[in-house]
């Protein structure tokens, strides 16, 4: 996620860290090139456009801008969607961690509290792994011990079965007496939402939108921006190559912005956070646990925060 001040209004114009133009350059490219190719043909008079209209130019960009504006609502209502859960997230791990503390009598003899809160922040960088198709074993090592991670290593869901080791440990405790029926259920409740709010990004990362619709405004946008220069060289003339550049830059933008969204749990710029969100949750929790010194909050890499 791109996290930096904002620039002036005169800054805006050449900014490129979190820009889309290096994703689209080369499409502004080949569409500028035609557009000037266009406009020498015009001047040698190799072909007249005087009976082509504007009008149905000014039609296809008005639905075609319709339907993209509708694709990127949907894009980024997964992507808000998606920032949601983990807030959710946090404030559920937050809640654990502070009931647990409340309710559990932790001891040597007895670690299930700080065993729960390690557990709870390994949840978090497991599901940040899965979601981000990396090595989960790896994320989940440093919060389980030697022995929980072999067991773990059978597993397809880890972070599932982290909850399940969190509520087995709560089982145990409520046969021995520690917990009553009802703070067993009270602590049960948030482990489930923590396996519900997995489930959503899940839902989120393998539901993407229907591929026939991006695949129709990507070959519609293509389209439309390749027959433009045809339909303003014989108005604008000289000024055409400019306008068409700035016109493709404004829906190849709009279709890469689109894709990028799309799947908000990825590595680009603008995807979300998801280490740093697993460390507010890592800090949170062995803060409540008295651990000192506490790691420090991850901090944006030239303006990306990962």
């Amino acid at each position: 996620m791109i996290v930096r001040p904002r620039p002036s209004a005169l800054g805006l114009f050449f900014v490129l860290r979190g820009s889309i133009i290096p994703r689209i350059f080369s499409r502004i490219l080949v569409i500028t090139l035609l557009s000037c190719v266009v406009v020498w043909m015009y001047h040698r008079q190799w072909f007249s456009p005087t009976h082509l209209s504007a009008v149905p130019f000014s039609l296809f960009g008005l639905a075609l801008s319709v339907f993209m504006g509708f694709r990127n609502n949907v894009c980024y209502d997964r992507w808000w969607e998606a920032r949601k859960q983990w807030g959710d997230l946090i404030v559920q791990a937050r809640s654990l961690a502070r009931e647990s503390a409340v309710l559990l009598a932790a001891s040597t003899a007895n670690p299930v509290q700080e065993r729960l809160v390690r557990r709870c922040i390994g949840f978090g960088y497991a599901l940040a792994a899965r979601l981000r198709d990396q090595d989960v074993l790896e994320a989940v090592r440093p919060w389980v011990q030697p022995d929980e991670l072999e067991t773990l290593a059978g597993n397809r869901n880890v972070p599932d079965a982290l909850l399940l080791a969190i509520n087995r440990d709560l089982a145990a405790c409520l046969r021995r007496g520690e917990l009553t029926d009802i703070l067993y259920q009270a602590l049960t409740q948030r482990v489930a939402q923590c396996a519900a709010i997995q489930a959503a990004c899940e839902r989120i990362k393998y539901t993407p939108t229907p591929f026939a619709y991006s695949l129709l405004l990507h070959r519609t946008a293509w389209l439309f921006c390749l027959l433009l220069p045809f339909g303003l060289v014989g108005t604008l003339e000289y000024l055409m190559p400019v306008a068409v550049t700035i016109i493709a830059y404004t829906f190849f933008g709009l279709d890469a912005l689109g894709d990028e969204l799309e799947d908000p749990f990825g590595l680009e710029e603008n995807d979300l956070p998801l280490s740093a969100l697993a460390r507010v949750i890592e800090i949170d929790l062995l803060d409540g646990l008295g651990v000192r010194p506490l790691p420090e909050p991850a901090q944006p890499v030239d303006c990306v925060l990962r």
